[in-house]
């Protein structure tokens, strides 16, 4: 248990901290704290602080710096969100109050605001329907070259294309025949229910009736399928990772870079477990690629098409009263622009 003025001090240190980067001396807390204490009754405080293992000594310096678990305390039980500046607000309403084609741009903006408000990497993850999403429309367009484009559109207008050959024995008019039978048997089905269609081989009978060998089409069909039936995410500066490193040997972000373009992966590491904010650092975030940064997550809500989440990736040491101020009041502005969204489109 920490008496008020360790806990005072406690906050001093990681507030000092996070700011310069330098480790915090008794000498330099004292003159800080908000009541008058010498720097002998601050020194027997740091090293109660160090004994409970919420501060620690550095090897370069007589001063401490906040352990993993006096970051944790701090946030716990110490930390107020700043109120975001009203400057930071105008920049999300303007960034957010662009004409959108789809929902993707919307959560893929979120990401590039969330990174440059904040300078370092964020993360965008769109909401995670209720309802599974429907097939809208699905087109086959030829390319030339025996290359076809397939495009999939939902009722949420999310739009997957993708790219594949067509053999010699196969013409146009059998590809319209097969774009009218999928639609006409498709159209308005979720998603989910279509792939198990697929996966069954249900379909297949149909599309033989126009095409020998509807293997290609019928494999594209999948792979879009299952590509729409995904969360998908979006990251905003990325390259922020270099700004908060202190190893001049800069290949050890590769693998980190890869694990920020792994769905699962980014699934796993941005879960809050239903909270509206979300604080993990360190080996919280159980990926020890991660042991040396925090994120800080927010759930952003849709009503009934879903939730969707948006995340801070940094340092351990960084500003988390400004970060989760600034993640609380964005999560709300992303919340209000995509239901007036979605209340448009649905008229």
């Amino acid at each position: 248990m920490l008496s008020e003025r360790q806990k005072t001090v406690l906050e001093v240190i990681v507030s000092d901290y996070t700011k310069s980067g330098v480790p915090v001396g008794s000498k330099a807390l004292s003159n800080q704290l908000p009541i008058h204490v010498s720097s002998a009754t601050v020194r027997n405080d740091m090293a109660y602080l160090e004994k409970v293992g919420l501060i620690s000594k550095t090897h370069s310096s007589s001063g401490r710096i906040p352990s993993i678990e006096g970051y944790r305390y701090y946030v716990d039980n110490l930390l107020n969100p700043n109120p975001i500046d009203n400057s930071d607000i105008r920049i999300i309403k303007t960034a957010l109050g662009g004409h959108f084609g789809k929902i993707d741009e919307i959560v893929e903006q979120s990401a590039n605001i969330l990174s440059n408000l904040t300078n370092y990497t964020a993360l965008a993850l769109k909401p995670e329907q209720q309802v599974s999403r429907r097939l809208r429309s699905f087109h086959l367009v030829p390319l030339g070259n025996r290359q076809v484009m397939a495009i999939l559109i939902t009722d949420s207008q999310d739009v997957i294309n993708q790219i594949f050959h067509i053999s010699d024995d196969i013409n146009g008019e059998q590809l319209d025949a097969v774009v009218r039978l999928i639609n006409d048997k498709m159209v308005g089905k979720s998603l989910s229910d279509i792939l198990k269609s697929l996966l069954k081989g249900d379909f297949t009978k149909e599309i033989v009736k126009y095409i020998n060998n509807p293997k290609g089409i019928l494999a594209t069909l999948n792979n879009i399928l299952t590509e729409a039936s995904k969360n998908q995410f979006y990251i905003g500066g990325e390259l922020n990772l270099l700004s908060f490193t202190d190893n001049n040997d800069i290949s050890y972000l590769k693998p980190i870079y890869s694990l920020l373009n792994d769905t699962d992966d980014i699934s796993q590491f941005i879960n809050n477990s239903g909270k509206s904010i979300s604080v993990k650092i360190g080996p919280e975030i159980s990926n020890s690629l991660l042991k040396d940064y925090s994120v800080i997550t927010g759930t952003y809500d849709v009503g009934e098409y879903g939730k969707g989440v948006v995340a801070v990736l940094g340092p351990t040491r960084m500003p988390y009263s400004r970060i989760i101020g600034i993640v609380e009041s964005f999560r709300d502005e992303l919340s209000k622009k995509l239901l007036n969204y979605y209340n448009k489109y649905d008229q």
